[in-house]
């Protein structure tokens, strides 16, 4: 069964209080989304840390529920 986008930002926002998150559905079909994250808990680390935070925040739907995300993370420059 399908993901709604609404369901992933809110998952990604319970983990990750301060983040920014944009979701796109790239084919219209709830299984293949687009993300971008961005938190200032990021800061100092890696990108492959950053992306482990938002996996863990899906709590292992990845795969299942979720077949595909494009995952884009970072830090917001502008509160530097």
């Amino acid at each position: 069964m399908p993901m709604d986008s609404s369901e992933i930002e809110k998952m990604i926002r319970t983990a990750i209080p301060d983040a920014k998150v944009t979701i796109k559905d790239l084919r219209g079909d709830g299984d293949h989304y687009a993300a971008e994250v961005i938190s200032r808990t990021f800061v100092g680390k890696t990108r492959i840390q950053q992306h482990q935070a938002v996996y863990k925040a899906l709590k292992g739907r990845m795969g299942g529920e979720l077949h595909a995300l494009a995952l884009q993370t970072g830090i917001d420059e502008n509160e530097h």
